[in-house]
């Protein structure tokens, strides 16, 4: 099921129980999307170092280099 076919759903469920309709979907994204860019703005994401000798998160060395999935 789409976004437009659950809105529609939902205006018909709505209707039934004389409810005031849903906004249509999207209607409030592009403010979401203003203030997610606004708090990234005031708190910018933190980053690990990029350093493979320093310890990780659980104080252990970081291993260097990149591993192989088939373990060679």
């Amino acid at each position: 099921m789409d976004a437009i076919q659950q809105h529609l759903l939902d205006t018909y469920r709505a209707a039934r129980l004389s409810e005031p309709a849903p906004p249509p979907p999207g209607r409030h994204d592009r403010s979401v999307l203003r203030d997610l860019y606004r708090h990234w703005l005031t708190h910018p994401p933190t980053r690990p170092s990029g350093d493979p000798g320093s310890p990780g998160p659980s104080g252990r060395p970081r291993p260097s280099g990149h591993s192989n999935p088939s373990g060679v």
